[in-house]
């Protein structure tokens, strides 16, 4: 089956409603599969990409990178799929493959840049469409197994969600021992309250208000803590071997750092739209790391679908119809999902 022009959901314009339409997708190359896409999760960012929060998009834009399917076509030169393998798309669909980073597995740093699963130009001069698509054609090498272990609508959101979260931990070293405190409970963090508890570690919530305590708590968190309430910022201070920031809105990083323990690190995977500011006196007592993170390479994200099936961690969801997504950006930005929506495919 060669497929040329596929039903998706696609903004227009910048800010401007999704709609159905059809996009095109290349004929299967020599390492290409065809996958037959049965659910494509809604992440933050692919409203910040729509909406043109981090800079000038690319219209229509079909968004979409958290990406379960099964395979339905491969091309004559692959050897790491079949027809009817459970497969995943997270981020990327390229890189430059010869870069130290690339070289290395760490593809989302490529020095020559990723290609973005959507809003990005590929190597071949065409444009990328996301995941809200009945197909997508993407190289063998960029493609994921989804274990069987993991149902498919659940683990769609772990292609951006679950590496977000898995890889940082993994680099901080997040274990027995360490105290790690996730910032916001939504999406993200849910996720990582969930990878950070298998791994051993003592996980503290930091959210906004109590509201979702008794869910923190049932993912695996040992501590839940109000920011809005200042006395926690004194409570807890000195506390933290690491903490993850989720949220996408300017944070005072100086009361957070306040919260590490000597050479512990406050890594940022939420990107605020707005630049923030940052007394360096915040870091430089306690030697404390101010990072960031951003998603995993291909064997990373490989590793944690493997990890999250082996702990039963799917995303706890709600599944929507492909129409309904109008709607469910407005209740992301209000905070109206517990904890990430999924989009049934099927009615695209």
């Amino acid at each position: 089956m060669t497929v040329t022009q596929v039903a998706a959901y696609a903004a227009p314009a910048a800010k401007a409603p999704l709609e159905r339409t059809t996009v095109p997708r290349r004929p299967v190359g020599a390492h290409d599969v065809l996958i037959d896409i049965k659910y494509a999760g809604i992440c933050h960012s692919d409203i910040h990409q729509v909406r043109d929060g981090w800079g000038e998009g690319l219209y229509p834009m079909v968004p979409g990178h958290e990406i379960a399917g099964v395979v339905a076509e491969v091309g004559p030169e692959v050897t790491r799929f079949a027809v009817g393998d459970r497969v995943g798309v997270g981020c990327m669909v390229d890189s430059c493959r010869e870069c130290e980073y690339c070289l290395a597995g760490q593809e989302q740093y490529c020095v020559k840049g990723m290609t973005g699963t959507y809003n990005a130009v590929d190597r071949h001069g065409e444009r990328t469409y996301g995941g809200y698509a009945s197909h997508i054609v993407v190289d063998e090498n960029y493609t994921v197994r989804i274990p069987d272990g993991l149902a498919l609508d659940v683990a769609a959101p772990l292609l951006c969600a679950g590496i977000t979260l898995y890889s940082p931990l993994k680099h901080w070293q997040a274990g027995p021992g360490k105290k790690v405190a996730v910032v916001g409970l939504g999406g993200l963090g849910h996720m990582g309250v969930k990878i950070a508890h298998a791994m051993g570690a003592e996980v503290t919530v930091l959210s906004q208000s109590l509201r979702k305590r008794e869910d923190g708590l049932k993912l695996g968190a040992s501590h839940y803590y109000a920011t809005s309430d200042e006395t926690t910022f004194e409570k807890l201070a000195g506390s933290f071997d690491l903490i993850l920031s989720t949220v996408s809105a300017p944070l005072d990083l100086g009361a957070y750092l306040g919260l590490l323990r000597v050479d512990g690190a406050l890594v940022n995977v939420g990107a605020p739209e707005e630049p923030v500011a940052l007394n360096l006196f915040s870091v430089i007592g306690g030697r404390k790391t101010l990072a960031g993170s951003m998603i995993g390479g291909i064997a990373e994200t490989q590793d944690m679908l493997d990890f999250c099936a082996e702990h039963g961690l799917g995303s706890e969801i709600e599944l929507i119809r492909a129409d309904e997504v109008n709607e469910a950006y407005e209740r992301v930005l209000a905070s109206d999902v517990r904890y990430r929506f999924v989009i049934d495919a099927s009615t695209i």
